[in-house]
């Protein structure tokens, strides 16, 4: 549990940071907002409220401070079909459900998972959102939607981003491409997106409201898969940012809390008329780039988005698109491991195998979870294989030929199994078999099946069959499982 002195330092530990990081993420999560609502099929103010209440309620309750929340594409595709079926009200309560359900997996304690989520996993996940938010800036910078200006604007852009902290650092040079790219195009009347061609910004504030559903059993069998499939997939993005962001400051985080402070913030939301949302990596990076670090960033950019959608609506829709496309270009170049690209030549096959294939999946599904989920199983592939290579088998046999002892080394799993029973001579006329498990852990039943059939194979012929040498660990499951010393045990064996 975090002390009070220590949750007070991350609200203002680092203020002045914090609020100019939040105001450029704060102009930098309009035109998302917007065009993630117009994924869900829905208004954009569904998507500006939500990343109003998910930034502001997660800064008090989550658990990664400078880690930005709103309203993300990962969780609005996956409300697409229930918004065209049957309309915005079940979105509004599959988000509270979904966070309710988060909340549960929080206080379950599931954060753990992400010990199970690879270096690999995590570099193909960073690689393929950074491919991810690149390509959805190539839309504002299609040749038939827009002219040379944008991509001189875009250009002039990166490089304000890139060359105006040689000169000072004192403000974030995102802020000052927004600043001076909407003054320049203000002043010349250039003709170029701005965000108010992305739909109109909302011009009252969010009201409580609860969902306009029947509350009965077929609309729950309804909602729960897209709530279940939403607090799945955007708990799985806020833990892998979490992660990210924990690394990119150095610091320590709780994934629990964080787990069910995405569950309250998405909970509230759907109150509000919002949609479901869940960590942003993009957003994040801009914040930490930006020298965000505290909660207070989190906090300041949802509150300010709010403030600027509604009391300064006319004045942010002006904002040039080509400025905050380079921000997100800046950000793509910023998140992509270059690094793993050399590594490719020195890393193991199999650690670049799940790396790119996590990319691949997500960049062509653009699910993160799918992608997640293949590196995650393809690393698993890979670690049995290594691990059953390293199992071996020796045998002796005493002088007189009557009775051999076979040596088990290494790990007994599924993926060892064949290599064990292979070990053995069934057919050797032997009075009696020791089997030397000193030296080998048992892990699964299908490892107790394969031992319950070479005692049994042995007996069958005649021999005596001693197991020795077991440890604590595999005595337990060996006890609970194996039915070698059981009555009828030949007949419940072929029975499996």
């Amino acid at each position: 549990m975090i002390s009070l002195d220590a949750y007070r330092d991350q609200w203002f530990g680092n203020v002045r940071a914090d609020l100019l990081s939040g105001l450029v993420v704060a102009l930098a999560l309009i035109p998302e907002a917007i065009a993630f609502s117009i994924i869900a099929g829905v208004d954009p103010k569904v998507g500006l409220y939500a990343s109003f209440s998910i930034a502001v309620l997660i800064a008090f309750v989550g658990g990664r401070p400078g880690m930005i929340s709103a309203a993300t594409a990962a969780t609005a595709v996956l409300m697409v079909t229930l918004v065209k079926d049957h309309g915005l009200q079940y979105l509004l309560a599959a988000t509270v459900l979904a966070g309710l359900l988060q909340i549960g997996m929080g206080l379950l304690r599931l954060g753990f998972v992400m010990r199970y989520v690879s270096k690999s996993v995590m570099t193909g996940f960073v690689n393929a959102l950074a491919i991810l938010i690149f390509m959805a800036q190539l839309p504002e910078l299609d040749p038939s939607r827009v002219t040379w200006l944008t991509y001189a604007l875009v250009a002039a852009g990166l490089a304000i981003i890139y060359l105006f902290p040689y000169i000072t650092k004192a403000v974030p040079s995102p802020l000052v491409t927004i600043i001076v790219l909407t003054a320049l195009t203000l002043f010349f009347g250039w003709d170029v997106r701005t965000v108010g061609d992305m739909g109109a910004l909302p011009d009252t504030l969010p009201v409580f409201l609860i969902p306009d559903i029947p509350l009965n059993l077929e609309t729950l069998q309804i909602i729960f898969p897209y709530a279940l499939a939403v607090a799945v997939v955007g708990l799985l993005e806020s833990l892998m940012t979490q992660s990210l962001v924990d690394d990119l400051t150095d610091t320590r985080s709780s994934r629990n809390q964080e787990c069910v402070g995405q569950g309250i913030a998405n909970t509230a939301t759907g109150f509000i008329g919002g949609m479901a949302g869940c960590a942003m990596i993009g957003q994040s990076m801009i914040n930490v780039k930006s020298g965000g670090r505290g909660r207070l960033s989190c906090f300041a950019a949802g509150v300010l988005l709010l403030i600027f959608c509604v009391g300064l609506g006319d004045w942010v829709s002006q904002i040039p698109m080509p400025a905050l496309v380079a921000i997100m270009i800046m950000v793509s170049i910023g998140t992509f491991s270059w690094s793993s690209v050399k590594a490719l030549k020195t890393h193991p096959k199999s650690s670049s195998i799940v790396m790119l294939a996590t990319v691949i999946a997500v960049v062509y599904t653009h699910n993160l979870a799918i992608g997640v989920l293949l590196g995650v199983l393809l690393s698993g592939i890979f670690f049995a294989g290594k691990i059953s290579q390293l199992f071996r088998i020796t045998t002796s046999i005493t002088p007189d030929g009557r009775v051999r002892t076979y040596k088990v080394e290494g790990q007994m799993f599924y993926a060892s199994v064949e290599d064990f029973m292979n070990a053995f001579d069934f057919k050797e006329a032997l009075e009696r078999v020791i089997i030397d498990v000193s030296g080998a852990h048992i892990w699964d039943i299908s490892s107790v099946q394969a031992l319950d059939m070479a005692v049994l194979k042995f007996r069958r012929d005649g021999a005596e069959v001693e197991i020795v040498g077991m440890n604590q660990a595999s005595e337990t499951i060996v006890d609970k499982l194996a039915i070698h010393d059981k009555p009828g045990a030949m007949d419940k064996l072929m029975a499996h």
